[in-house]
């Protein structure tokens, strides 16, 4: 499919504001595109029957799709800085429609292993809107635009498993990627006609984007500050949200993996918070809030590991942790976005590697915790987890006061 679509032209980004209507539809398109990468998980006991394989053989349907997206933010994202992002968009999202008909098309699991990876490979849009959106926004609104966009992205992520396993589960797994796939196409069209034409922030060549990346870290502090954090508070997320579905099967709750996945409902509670933490990012410093939201992630495991057989203080946990997770996120993210403008899609680029590279070792400990100590041992993992983040800000801050 070409970039260049039949489709009137969008204002410049000169000519148009970010209006609440435009900012809640990248807030939408966000969480549409991310979905992509989590659709597979409720069905992969269907996949693996379809092409009669085993568990462990089918689940890295799962691993090959978040390679793909780890490569794809990598690789991708920085284009923000030198493309004009429109444009970028409607390639990306071209790819990913191609990708997930592959996937719905699949007729053996090297196809399927290929296809998910190209569709984790081309769903980074999310990460080019977000900073578009500070972009667009009017000075002083930036955290506000940055909230509602993760807003909708974790919306995504949450409910996606419900979506998929709702229509992937009644029709078959291949009509849930066909679906996915109109999708993208539909969301192509309306961004391509709905999202202003934005300059390009940076005269650099491919190569040179890339390796700038490692100067930006070594040139800000704050940058290396809030990757680390975001990195350890999504291994304590991941540490969470892996172990979750063993502990509730068991005592003292008992419950099915349906109900077990309804938890992600409550956490989007959280969630809804992202626009409120933006909205103060854009208001008071960022370095004392992010510390207070790392306490809230402290105080959700201090309730799962002394109160997590009691339902209450289980689900308080809940929107506690993804509370303080994503409202760290969203005041990181607005204070890097502030370091070097012209540089926001690389910033990005490294604060979101760190933070997925932390929630892919936190899935792995949550795993490992559990299977070796249980609850305990997954609680004692998460807050440690919170610990590292909270001992970054805290050396950060003292550093500070020294300097």
């Amino acid at each position: 499919m070409s970039a260049q679509l039949s489709i009137p032209a969008s204002p410049s980004a000169s000519q148009l504001q970010l209006s609440r209507g435009l900012l809640l539809l990248m807030a939408f398109a966000a969480g549409m595109t991310v979905a992509n990468l989590y659709y597979n998980q409720p069905l992969l006991a269907d996949i693996g029957r379809s092409f009669g394989v085993q568990p462990d053989e089918v689940g890295l349907i799962s691993t090959c799709t978040q390679i793909g997206y780890a490569l794809g933010m990598f690789l991708f994202v920085p284009l923000g800085d030198i493309k004009e992002r429109r444009g970028l968009l409607t390639v990306l999202l071209s790819l990913v429609c191609l990708s997930l008909i592959g996937v719905a098309s699949a007729q053996n699991l090297i196809w399927i292993y290929a296809a998910s990876f190209a569709v984790g490979l081309t769903t980074v849009v999310p990460q080019i809107l977000i900073p578009l959106a500070a972009t667009l926004a009017a000075p002083g609104e930036q955290g506000k635009a940055v909230g509602t966009v993760t807003s909708g992205l974790l919306l995504g992520i949450l409910l996606t498993r419900t979506v998929s396993g709702l229509i992937g589960g009644t029709w078959g797994w291949r009509l849930m990627y066909g679906v996915a796939a109109a999708a993208m196409l539909a969301l192509l069209v309306l961004l391509r006609m709905k999202l202003p034409h934005s300059r390009q922030s940076s005269g650099l060549r491919y190569g040179q984007l890339l390796r700038s990346m490692g100067s930006l870290v070594a040139k800000y502090a704050t940058l290396r500050e809030s990757a680390l954090i975001g990195g350890a508070n999504f291994a304590a997320f991941s540490i969470f949200w892996t172990a979750l579905s063993f502990y509730v099967e068991g005592e003292p709750y008992h419950y099915s993996s349906q109900i077990a996945g309804l938890f992600g409902l409550i956490g989007a509670a959280g969630a809804l918070g992202a626009p409120i933490v933006g909205r103060l990012a854009d208001r008071i410093s960022t370095k004392w809030m992010i510390g207070a939201l790392i306490v809230l992630n402290l105080l959700a495991y201090v309730l799962f590991g002394t109160l997590g057989g009691s339902l209450w203080a289980l689900i308080a946990g809940v929107i506690l942790l993804d509370l303080g997770v994503q409202g760290t996120q969203v005041a990181n993210q607005t204070r890097i976005y502030a370091l070097e403008p012209q540089a926001r899609s690389r910033l990005n680029t490294v604060q979101m590697v760190t933070t997925f590279a932390g929630g892919a070792i936190g899935s792995t400990i949550g795993s490992y915790a559990w299977h070796e100590w249980g609850w305990s041992g997954v609680c004692m993992a998460g807050g440690g987890a919170v610990l590292l983040g909270f001992a970054v800000w805290l050396a950060h801050r003292i550093r500070k006061e020294a300097a």
